[in-house]
């Protein structure tokens, strides 16, 4: 076989965490390989590896025969190894332009593949922290196929991204594929990986542990290798089926009322009660981003309504919409981490908001229910020292952890399990179903359909601005979604009539 890429006996430490014991890697020229595994199965370290932004402890590399020796990002791209990492690679205060100047990026075919992905109108001179993360992890695809590299390395590269800025990914991708080219592509969602990819190699504790032929049947064999035997069989089992504990006259706990803010929110209302998980399905750019950061006190509105627990609020501040019991799970992780910061610092960020009379923290009160959401969460402390060496998935736990150790009564969860592993979706799915049963209210934006049935209760789908269906879970099947977010569902006006009537029923217009 004409092999591009063969890495074998990849090993990699960070003091007493081991993150790789022996990864190998074989990718083919003209194919493209998946690499999966669970959080903190070690991907993303090998990525790193392969393309000169850390070095192995051991183990060799080798590109078309050649042993590839210690070597920077710089020296990977020179000799035709290209990535995107899981987080944007542009500097926040610099525009795009200038980004692409310090990595040498020709703009000519830069500008190619951006019309590809369907930016072509983007300005340029744009300051990339103004961009939204979709839009972050396209600029750094096209930049990545602008350098024409032989392998291209994708590290969850459609997990932030909405259903059409997926499906115009995985069209450019899949068509990378030729005599001396290969993509090695890194995806939790393994329909992707059946639809695009032709071999698969599965890293399970950091050891390669199988390398499966994409077809039918596959998923099983991947999913059996990445959690292995009994985990594998829960995994398979889904969440909890949504038993919703809200009370269909009471008071709701959130009221939205034709809620306007910036230019892409015009007209949402809807209801949140106490003991229900409420999805939220959107494609990129509909105003769901303004709705979460209107509700979490990150952006005020421009017209509009909210109440909370009957009574009208108006936020100016984030501390507001906490102090209103509204608490915020970005899916960006970085958002809302301390990363140099130990684990049981960052879920002890809210007593520092709440001392008692005096001034002082109560620490045995603090230390008891920190350590009570760590165990619950099942929250990996061996890196306990600093937050930024856990897994992406541990990672959000900790966001999460932080507000159940305070007493969480409504979460506003934005694609929180955005670039998670199947394993711990899992989990984070029954802990929110868990929290519902409560009686806290969830509120749970998802850019992966299927998660609407394995979590919620009911969903609400928002396009241009507007919500334009109301669907109980049971019927909020994938293809429906799409086609509401699309704006094609055929009752969609009566579905959004229905929920405008609901969210007015209990509160003035």
């Amino acid at each position: 076989m004409n092999e591009l890429l063969e890495a074998t006996g990849i090993a990699k430490a960070y003091g007493a965490v081991v993150a790789l014991r022996n990864a190998n890697l074989s990718v083919r020229a003209g194919e493209i390989h998946a690499l999966v595994g669970a959080n903190g199965a070690g991907k993303s370290t090998l990525v790193k590896i392969l393309t000169g932004a850390v070095r192995p402890d051991r183990g060799v590399i080798r590109i078309r025969g050649e042993v590839l020796g210690t070597h920077s990002p710089a020296e990977a791209r020179r000799i035709g190894i290209a990535s995107v990492y899981q987080e944007p690679a542009l500097i926040p205060d610099l525009d795009v332009q200038s980004n692409l100047q310090l990595t040498a990026t020709p703009s000519g075919p830069f500008r190619r593949w951006l019309s590809e992905l369907g930016l072509e109108d983007l300005d340029l001179r744009t300051v990339a922290r103004d961009l939204p993360l979709p839009v972050l992890r396209v600029l750094d695809l096209a930049r990545a196929l602008a350098l024409d590299a032989s392998l291209l390395v994708l590290d969850e590269m459609t997990a932030a991204l909405p259903a059409d800025l997926t499906e115009r990914v995985m069209d450019v991708v899949g068509r990378q594929r030729s005599d001396t080219r290969a993509v090695v592509f890194i995806s939790h969602r393994l329909t992707e990986i059946s639809a695009l990819c032709d071999r698969a190699t599965v890293l399970r504790d950091g050891e390669t542990v199988g390398v499966v032929d994409v077809g039918e049947g596959s998923e099983e064999a991947m999913v059996g290798l990445m959690l292995g035997g009994t985990v594998a069989e829960a995994a398979r089992e889904g969440a909890a089926t949504p038993t919703t504990a809200a009370r269909a006259g009471g008071t709701p706990r959130v009221a939205v009322r034709r809620l306007r803010a910036g230019t892409k929110l015009h007209d949402v209302s809807f209801e949140l009660h106490a003991g229900e998980v409420l999805g939220v399905v959107a494609l990129e750019g509909q105003g769901q981003d303004e709705l979460f950061r209107v509700l979490a006190g990150a952006q005020r509105p421009a017209g509009g309504e909210i109440r909370v627990d009957g009574t009208v609020v108006r936020f100016g501040h984030p501390s507001d919409a906490i102090r209103a019991g509204l608490v915020y799970v970005p899916a960006d992780r970085m958002e809302a981490l301390l990363v140099q910061r130990s684990v049981r610092e960052n879920v002890a960020l809210p007593f520092v908001n709440t001392p008692l009379r005096w001034g002082a923290i109560n620490m045995r009160r603090e230390a008891r229910l920190v350590d009570a959401a760590i165990t619950r969460l099942r929250i990996d402390t061996r890196a306990g020292s600093e937050v930024r060496r856990l897994s992406g998935g541990n990672q959000q736990k900790v966001t999460i952890a932080r507000w159940i150790a305070a007493g969480v009564r409504t979460l506003l969860c934005f694609d929180p399990t955005r670039g998670i592993d199947i394993g711990t979706k899992r989990e984070i799915y029954a802990l929110l179903r868990e929290l519902a049963a409560a009686g806290a209210a969830v509120l749970l934006y998802t850019s992966e359909l299927e998660e609407i049935q394995l979590a919620c209760d009911r969903a609400v789908v928002i396009f241009g601005g507007q919500v334009v269906a109301q669907l109980p879970a049971a019927e909020a099947d994938e293809p429906t979604l799409l086609r509401a977010a699309y704006g094609l569902l055929a009752n969609g006006s009566a579905a959004a009539g229905s929920a405008s009537a609901q969210a007015t029923a209990g509160g003035q217009p």
